[in-house]
């Protein structure tokens, strides 16, 4: 038995429709349908049908436990949960540019006050760092042992969370004094990318169309979120920021900051940053446009890349 496979993306605010191929001819029962935690059961005559409206969006399972003849059989679909609206799409204007560190492959960047703490990357060269933005002034370093590729941070309840690429493996941090204090391991997710949280959740990024949600307490990770559009699914999601309620996100390799709604992974908007990178100084090592900082005591927000000698001020033109 299997589950008839002629529907298999769906929008929000369509109807899912089920039903059970019996090729055999069994003598069915029943059939539970399970989708999105939720049980229906129905009598083998009649299909399943559920209009999808507040669904994780992405790639998701329906099950269909069969009961006939004095036995069961679970089988499954997968079902691709599409957002109902394109990403509307955004421009931006420079409103100031400070002086960075063009030594810096920014991986992680976030403001706690007026403060800016900087992750950066490659082996041997791996850093935690605390920032005078407004001059570019490394206020404080601390190098991570050569083996450690780090990645994204995130800041919250005076703790630092940091990543690391490949190590399956972050590291957490005393805020006033950067020292280390723990380390945690990574579970389902192998890559280390970006972090963000809202207080009360970190989210975690790990190059595939997942976002992780972690326990902040035990930093393990509870569930996850996909980054949809109204047409397919998206990875490659870097440096994480939260802002006002959304998850800002770096695309890897794309002069552009991604708007996720946390609550089902739609993309709502795109920022197009095409151009920023032609305002920093050309040289050899020039990578990417990569670290997001939202300062929510200005409410101003704040851009740069990988070996980027400029931080900027940006505002965001609707």
């Amino acid at each position: 038995m299997d589950i008839d496979k002629k529907q298999t993306k769906i929008q929000l605010g369509e109807a899912l429709k089920a039903s059970v191929n019996n090729p055999k001819n069994k003598q069915i029962d029943s059939v539970v349908y399970l989708w999105n935690d939720q049980n229906t059961t129905l009598p083998a005559t009649q299909n399943f049908e559920k209009t999808i409206n507040t669904e994780l969006l992405g790639h998701q399972p329906l099950l269909a436990t069969v009961y006939y003849e004095g036995k069961s059989e679970i089988v499954e679909k997968k079902i691709t949960v599409l957002n109902d609206k394109a990403p509307k799409l955004y421009s931006y204007k420079i409103i100031n540019t400070y002086p960075h560190d063009q030594e810096a492959f920014v991986q992680g960047l976030e403001f706690k006050d007026d403060t800016l703490y900087e992750s950066t990357g490659q082996k041997t060269k791996s850093t935690l760092r605390k920032l005078n933005f407004s001059t570019g002034e490394i206020i404080k370093k601390v190098t991570l042992e050569d083996q450690y590729f780090a990645e994204g941070l995130t800041i919250m309840d005076q703790k630092i969370y940091q990543l690391t690429w490949l190590a399956e493996k972050g590291f957490i941090y005393d805020l006033p004094t950067l020292k280390r204090t723990g380390s945690f391991a990574y579970n389902q997710s192998k890559q280390g990318w970006g972090l963000c949280n809202d207080g009360t959740t970190i989210y975690k990024s790990d190059g595939t169309e997942k976002i992780w949600l972690l326990d902040a307490e035990n930093l393990s990770e509870q569930n996850y979120i996909q980054v949809t559009t109204n047409k397919s699914v998206k990875t490659k999601f870097n440096e994480l920021e939260w802002v006002n309620g959304k998850i800002y996100a770096n695309t890897w390799q794309k002069d552009g900051i991604a708007i996720i709604n946390p609550k089902n992974g739609a993309l709502e908007a795109v920022i197009n940053l095409t151009g920023l990178r032609d305002q920093v100084t050309a040289h050899p090592q020039l990578d990417v446009l990569n670290g997001i900082a939202y300062n929510s005591n200005t409410n101003k927000l704040y851009v740069t890349g990988k070996y980027w000698d400029k931080l900027f001020e940006i505002e965001i033109v609707k």
